[in-house]
This record gives C-alpha cells, structure tokens and sequence, in this order.
C-alpha cells in the first residue's frame, strides 16, 4: 500500500513529463504491440476468404519452406554483413565527424553541421535516382570519369561485386551526419577544466582527444552501439531497394531479409511465409541484443542498456 502510494505521489509530481511522452508512447504502442499478433500468421496457411483466424494451421512448415530454400542463406548473410559493416564504420566515422566538429570554431561548426545533416532529410528514393546519374552504365558521372581516366567503363547494375562497397559509402553519406551531431553534443557537455589542465600539463590536441575527449564519449557509442546491434537484422528497407534499383543480377551480396520479404508479399503473395521470415528477423535481433548487452555489462556495467 505504503508503495502504490509512492508510485501515485512520483505520477502526480511528473504529470507534464508523463503527458509530454504519451504520443510517443501511443506510438510505440499501435505500431510495435499491436502488430505482434500477426505473428500468428507466421504458424498458418494464410487464405484470404478464411481471414486470419479461421485459417488452417500450418505448424512450422512456413519456417520450413523458407530455411530449406536456396534464399535462406543468401539473405541472412547479405543482412548480417552489410549491416554490421554499417554499425562498425558509420559509428567510427561518426565519432570522427564529432569530435571535429567539437575542435572547431563556432562559424565553421554552422557550415560543416548543416552540410553534414543534409543528407539524412533526403529521400532514398531521391537517393536512388542521384546514385542512378552516377552509375548509369551509358551516360553515369562515374563511367564518364573512367573514360576520361582512360580505364574501361563498367556496368554497376550487373556485377554485384561492387556493391557492398557502394551500399556502405551510401550509407555513410546519408547518416554518419546525423550520428556525428549526437557525439557532437555530448562532447559539448565535457567540463573544459579537462582540457584546461591537460594544456597545463603539457598535452597536445591529439593527446587531449584521445585520453579525454573519447573516453567520455565511450558510454554514448556503447549505447548506440548495442541499439544498433539490436537492430542488425533489419535493414533499411529504401537503402537496399532503391539504390541498386530491385536488380535481380545483384542480389547476391544486395538481397536482405526485408527485400525478400517484399518480395514474396509482392510477388508470390504467401503471406504465411513473409510472416515466418519476419519473425526469425525479429528474434535474431533480440538474441544479439541480449548477448550484446551481457558483454558490454561483463566489461562496463554502467554502459549496459540494462
């Protein structure tokens, strides 16, 4: 009793701040619980007279169809690969970008911030037709400059042996912005007296950021790391579609779990089975959430996001 009374009296003092992340909350509540039981589609044969409900079940024979096919495999490596190469570099770069927007004048620091964050308020789809100028076979940016160069001109959309690099460079144009900002702010809160006695002591710039200004940072890029980590198995659905523009040729290393899943709504339409493939996607992401976050709290308990 002695306690609900306590949970009532906290409640009552942080009313405004309750109220303030209600549409955030109703948010998350409509569009990530609600939906969760659908995945009771992922268990039935999906016929659209029946309904869900009524529709027969299937055991696991959706998840069977899926991992026996040639499919499986491809795309849970593309997925896994791509998106850590993402989270590994985008986050170093963003921590560079940071940190040299921390050492730089305010002016410049106007200047840099908005070319920076530009690019994540575009549109993949803007994204993809930019890309498309660029890597056009006949008439791109980028051919026109190899035969300038006198080397051979090569056909972007029909070897995939270029594009993990090509993924991952658009990806970093188009967010390492906006993480670099966030590292950015957190080092606007570094008490300057660090930097006050280490210039004393005789430390140069170089030894100031490595011994002060990314040791403070590290529990914000553990923090997005392990967020990132959970997100590993989900793609950005525009990035892998629009860019390499649904070729069939690449999806050897462009083809992921989200794409695949598109697919097979669009064109096979077995719900029953984009259900099964959303939802192996939705616990293999919890899985290296957990073991994420058991590492990190083995090694820095603080830094743990529980």
């Amino acid at each position: 009793m002695i306690a609900l009374k306590k949970e009532i009296t906290y409640l009552r003092k942080n009313k405004s701040l309750f109220l303030l992340s209600l549409p955030a909350v109703l948010f998350v509540f409509a569009f990530s619980y609600l939906p969760m039981f659908g995945t009771v589609l992922a268990f039935k044969d999906y016929n659209y007279a029946k309904g869900i409900w009524g529709s027969d079940w299937s055991g696991l024979d959706n998840f069977k169809f899926f991992f026996t096919s040639q499919d499986a495999w491809r795309v849970t490596r593309n997925t896994l690969v791509l998106n850590a190469l993402f989270i590994v570099i985008g986050l170093a770069a963003s921590v560079v970008f940071g940190i040299l927007l921390a050492e730089m004048g305010r002016k410049a620091v106007r200047l840099f911030q908005s070319i920076l964050f530009f690019p994540y308020f575009l549109s993949w789809v803007v994204v993809g037709y930019i890309s498309y100028i660029l890597l056009n076979p006949t008439y791109g940016a980028v051919n026109q400059l190899l035969k300038w160069l006198g080397i051979a001109s090569v056909d972007w959309y029909s070897d995939p042996t270029y594009w993990p690099a090509i993924l991952v460079i658009t990806y970093l144009w188009k967010n390492v912005g906006y993480t670099a900002i966030i590292f950015y702010t957190g080092l606007m809160s570094v008490d300057p007296s660090y930097y006050e006695a280490a210039s004393i002591d005789g430390a140069s710039r170089f030894q100031q950021i490595l011994r002060i200004s990314y040791p403070l940072i590290v529990p914000l890029v553990l923090l997005l790391f392990i967020l990132n980590v959970g997100k590993i198995f989900f793609s950005d659905f525009g990035l892998f579609y629009f860019i390499p523009r649904n070729v069939g040729a690449l999806y050897p290393t462009t083809d992921v779990i989200d794409t695949y899943v598109y697919r097979s709504l669009r064109v096979v339409g077995d719900i029953g089975m984009a259900s099964a493939a959303g939802l192996y996607q939705s616990f293999v992401g919890l899985v290296l959430v957990l073991i994420t976050n058991r590492i990190v709290k083995k090694f820095d308990s603080d830094s743990a996001l529980f």
